[in-house]
Formats: C-alpha cells, structure tokens, sequence
C-alpha cells in the first residue's frame, strides 16, 4: 500500500433538495481534488438530507428514493468523480426493484460505482429497511469499509468489518446535538447558528460540549484505536431540517488520534495522509493477533431482543 491523501467534508444540506446538495458536494470534491485529495467522503444522506425524512409518507420516500446505480444522483455522483479525477463518497434513500427502500451510502469513481452499503440500524423512517451485509472494498491499494452512523455505535460491527480486512472505515454521520438519556445531551438551539457571525463563542461552547463534539470524542477514537484502523468521520453542519447539527468532520489514526478536522463554522473540507506504517505499529494490531476467539465465539453470537426502535431514538441518531 503507498500513502494516500482523503478528505472529510461538512456542509449544511437542503431537505429534498437533491440539486443544491449535489452542486456543493460538486463544489468541495472540486476544492479537495485542486488540494491533491485522492478520496473525499460526505456525510448520510448527503444528496437527500436526512431529519426531514421523518415526517415523510412511504408514497414519498419512494419518491425521494433512487435505484442505485441507475438512479440520476449516482449518475451525477459518477460524473462529478470523473470531472474532478477524485473518488467520492456520498449518501442517499435507496429504493430497490421490489420497492424496499434503504439508506445507503456509495463510493463511486470515474468508471461507475466502487462499493455500495445499506446502513444495518435505520432509525428515521419507519419504511427502510435493514441492510444485512458488511462491505469491504479495494480503493487505490487499501482495503477499506463503510458503516453508516449508529452501525458504528454497535462495536461488533466494526470488529467484523475490521476482521474482514478493512485498514480504512468510512464512517458516514448525522448525529450529535439530539436529546439522549445521557448526561448533557440535548438540541442546540438553531438561533445559537443565526448568529453565528456576532457571536461565534456561545456557538462553539455547545458545538464543543456534551451535546456535541465531547460526546464523540468519548467513543468514536476508541473504534480507530483498539482496531487498529483509520476512521473518515463525516458530519453534516448547520440545520438538517428542524436540527442543528455541529459537523466536526475528522479523520482518526490507528493511534485514535485525530489527524486532521474541520473546525469552521460552515461548510469545509480538511484532508490527511494516511500512511500504511501505522496499522502495524498501532495497538490495536497487536490486539488483533492475540485474540482467542475460542472463548468467546459462542458469547458474541448469541440471540437477543433489539430494542433499537425506541420512541426517543425517532428524533434523530442518538445514542
């Protein structure tokens, strides 16, 4: 493997708008590709917008949902790729030939798509339907892996994906400022985003605190670090439908430190280069090698009771 520049990037969408969200995610993979960026990653449901999808009927997510690879989002995602010469990866409401309907996330490059993943925990509307694979993809010489929002929150999920050969997991997100029965969880007041300008301190506090970024940084360096792998967090800011949402998009080192994030308040990319060097040196590689799955194969694999679809889980990703 030889090193590789990614970038992650933040913007704030437009419910349904699929043509403004796409001429931005044309305009940062334009931006990232002129800064020498191999691979830039968007968040979920970044051509779509995500919290609005709540209120929609099943007549109108069909609406919204696109056939993938033929739908006109993945061809303009396809196209956008192929004008900028750069990998991107994006997010949209997937309807398939039987009319089930997912929420999906896609790599795509200027030949087609590379990988396509159906998030395994879908949460906003009541008529997508679970993805029931993990995805693990070869881009530019890396091994890499998607798992959209909460699929990242269950960790069996990203050892599996980890033990299937993933280096890199793209780790697509809208999460963060939503009630929760933790401490300090809660929405963040969208007038907080309106002055933004004239007062960007009383912003930062809450982007920054537990309603936000404090709560990420509990759990979310732990998934790189104890497996030993890279993880391209992408995050959406300003309001998704009636939610502010922070963005803070970053990528993660094996080392579970975070080696590059966009901290505007605004739409942004950063980029990192990520180098092969460190998943052997990391900890979570000598983790991997001294597992003794014996013990505990039969324990992980036992059955139970989800109760993921709790009422408070409704109102957005929470944790």
């Amino acid at each position: 493997m030889k090193k590789i520049r990614i970038s992650t990037a933040q913007f704030e969408n437009r419910s349904g708008d699929k043509e403004y969200n796409l001429s931005r995610i044309e305009y940062l993979a334009g931006s990232a590709a002129s800064g020498e960026s191999a691979v830039v990653a968007f968040h979920e449901c970044s051509v779509t917008g995500y919290t609005f999808a709540t209120k929609l009927s099943l007549a109108e997510m069909l609406n919204l949902s696109e056939n993938v690879p033929e739908g006109p989002s993945i061809k303009r995602l396809i196209s956008i790729a192929a004008d900028n010469k750069i990998v991107v990866l994006a997010g949209l409401f997937e309807k398939d030939r039987d009319d089930r309907i997912y929420k999906t996330y896609v790599c795509v490059d200027k030949s087609g798509v590379v990988a396509k993943y159906r998030k395994l925990h879908p949460f906003v509307n009541e008529f997508i339907t679970p993805g029931n694979e993990y995805c693990v993809f070869d881009l530019l010489g890396w091994k890499c892996g998607i798992l959209i929002c909460y699929d990242n929150n269950i960790i069996e999920n990203v050892r599996a994906t980890r033990l299937l050969g993933a280096d890199i997991i793209f780790a697509p997100h809208v999460t963060m400022c939503t009630p929760s029965p933790r401490p300090g969880a809660g929405f963040v007041d969208p007038e907080l985003w309106k002055n933004r300008e004239s007062d960007p301190t009383s912003l930062r506090l809450e982007f920054d605190g537990m309603k936000g970024r404090g709560w990420l940084m509990k759990w979310l360096p732990s998934r790189a670090y104890d497996n030993g792998i890279y993880v391209v967090f992408s995050n959406p800011i300003g309001m998704d439908d009636d939610q502010l949402k922070n963005g803070c998009s970053m990528i993660i080192d094996p080392f579970g430190d975070v080696i590059s994030e966009c901290r505007t308040l605004g739409d942004d990319f950063v980029t990192a280069v990520i180098t092969p060097e460190k998943l052997t040196q990391s900890g979570g590689y000598r983790y991997l090698q001294a597992r003794r799955p014996d013990l505990y194969r039969d324990i992980i694999g036992q059955p139970h009771k989800s109760e993921q679809k709790v009422a408070w889980l409704k109102r957005g990703e929470a944790d």
